[in-house]
Formats: C-alpha cells, sequence, structure tokens
C-alpha cells in the first residue's frame, strides 16, 4: 500500500509581533511603529471594532492587530440611530473596558461627534482623556484638510493620530445618507488633497470609507501611510469591519462591502430559546446544575 504523506500545514506568520501584525505574538502592544514597519513590507493588515473586554479578548487572542472602539458603538451597541448621539464619557468607558481586555492589539479610540470640530485645543483636551482615563494607544478623528490642524497639534503632543476620509458618518445629517465618495474629478482629487493633508499634518494611518475602488488604490499608492479599507475595494493596506457586521450579529440589511463571516444573532437566538424551553419545561436546571 502506497504511503501518501499529508499535505503540509499551511506557512503561519512568524511568531513576533515586531515582524509580522496579523497571528504575530509578543510581549507588548503593536505600536504605530509596527504599523509603518508594515506598510514598508507590504504586510496586509485586518482591524475590527470592539467594545467590551470579553468580545475584544476573543479578537486579541485571534491575532487581530488593531481594534477599534469606534463611534459605530451608537448604531450597534448603545441603540441610536447614527453615530451622532455618542458622547466622550461612552466612548471613554467602552475604550478602557478593551484595552483592559486586551494585552497585544493597538487600541484605537473615536473622536465623537463634537469633541474636535471647535479645533485643535478641544481636540487636544478630548484626545488627552482617552489616553490617560482610557488608555488607548492612539486616537481617530473624522476630515481630511479641516481636520489637519487638530491631527497635527494631537500628534505634536505626543498622540498617535488616525485619519478618516471619503463618507465620515458623524457628517450624515449634511450627506443626507452615507453616499459613495470621490466620484468624479473634482471629488477624487479632494479626496487626494485631504489624504495629503492628513499625512502631512502626521496621521500615522487613513480610513478611506465608501470610496471607490480605483481612487482608492491610488491614494494607497500615494502615500507612505498605510490606508484602511471600508468598502474601499481590496488595494488598501489594511481593512475594518465593524465586528457585529462581520460576525452577523446585525439584523436587516448590511452594506453592500459588508462579508459575514458567522451567523451569530442566529446562534445566540437559538441559544436563547433553547435556555427559554428548558426552563419552562423544567428541564433545567437538573440534578447536575444543583447544590445538596
Amino acid at each position: 500500500m502506497t504511503h501518501v504523506s499529508p499535505a503540509p500545514a499551511p506557512k503561519q506568520p512568524a511568531a513576533d509581533s515586531g515582524k509580522t501584525l496579523y497571528g504575530g505574538t509578543g510581549n507588548r502592544r503593536i505600536t504605530v511603529r509596527d504599523i509603518a514597519a508594515a506598510k514598508q513590507r507590504g504586510e496586509k493588515w485586518p482591524m475590527l471594532t470592539a467594545y467590551d473586554a470579553m468580545t475584544a479578548s476573543v479578537f486579541d487572542e485571534s491575532g487581530i492587530p488593531v481594534m477599534l472602539v469606534g463611534d459605530s458603538m451608537g448604531n450597534c451597541h448603545l441603540g441610536y440611530e447614527s453615530t451622532v448621539p455618542v458622547t466622550m464619557d461612552e466612548i471613554t468607558l467602552l475604550s478602557a473596558a478593551v484595552v483592559r481586555g486586551t494585552k497585544r492589539a493597538l487600541i484605537v479610540g473615536d473622536l465623537p461627534f463634537g469633541s474636535y470640530q471647535e479645533g485643535p485645543v478641544q481636540a487636544l483636551r478630548s484626545a488627552t482623556r482617552l489616553v490617560k482615563e482610557a488608555g488607548v494607544g492612539a486616537v481617530k478623528l473624522e476630515g481630511g484638510e479641516r481636520s489637519a490642524d487638530q491631527i497635527e497639534l494631537l500628534v505634536q503632543s505626543g498622540i498617535p493620530v488616525m485619519a478618516h476620509i471619503g463618507l465620515t458618518p458623524q457628517s450624515v445629517n449634511a450627506y443626507g445618507g452615507y453616499p459613495v465618495q470621490g466620484r468624479g474629478e473634482e471629488a477624487a482629487q479632494q479626496l487626494l488633497r485631504d489624504a495629503k493633508a492628513v499625512q502631512n499634518a502626521g496621521a500615522f494611518a487613513v480610513v478611506l470609507e465608501l470610496v471607490p475602488a480605483e481612487l482608492a488604490a491610488e491614494v494607497t499608492r500615494s502615500l507612505h501611510i498605510p490606508t484602511v479599507g471600508i468598502g474601499a475595494g481590496p488595494d488598501c493596506d489594511a481593512q475594518v469591519l465593524v465586528w457585529t457586521d462581520m460576525a452577523g450579529m446585525t439584523s436587516g440589511r448590511v452594506p453592500r462591502f459588508v462579508k459575514q463571516y458567522a451567523q451569530l444573532r442566529e446562534a445566540l437566538g437559538g441559544a436563547a430559546r433553547a435556555f427559554a424551553e428548558d426552563v419552562v419545561g423544567g428541564a433545567y436546571p437538573a440534578a447536575e446544575h444543583s447544590f445538596h
């Protein structure tokens, strides 16, 4: 009988957080220097949102190198209709929980609507709170050229900044919805100017949201900082999803760019119904669940 050797296991990333972002291990946090090094060596990396310690610990153990405590918590965690009502108190509380639940990932805290638009001094006050009270390693804010002064002061003050251009959800009322950004020559040139502005101001990365794939690829080629895509095609340096979308917790229609990797809403609902039926039928708690 001929012996057939098993196929070799897929090659895993080196277990060194300084050499790889996804899948690496180490006894220190990922830093913005690691993010810059990944851009230089052409490594793509994943980012997920997180809003609590337990979920964040799962993602951390799974090797996710960067987590965003996003103001998307307004829609998927706090029950708001948009991100606009989210407060600094809410972001700070949940950012601290995510930091406590993780050991390796770089935690980025969002600056919510109204916490930085007044100018650089307000932005510094808000960002300082997230760094001091929550322990985040970086902050994120929306806007390109219009937010360059805020980014510059934060970076000069020692706070790493992830910028966010394209569709900026905090401006939902101005947009009248969530349209794709950067279509047409004038809009594309403005997006490129925004990208260069945040890079020149010192941002260590920039999120591109709802941007045509070809334009996102052009922006990625033109920058020396990494781009993080969400609905921006495959050529960005990194990709981010809201975790409840990614895991199938979101009910109803999800955005076109979302790929669901599980159906947790269905699984959780099934578990809840099974528990309820056991209680109603007297099957739970059984003898093995009781003390004597």
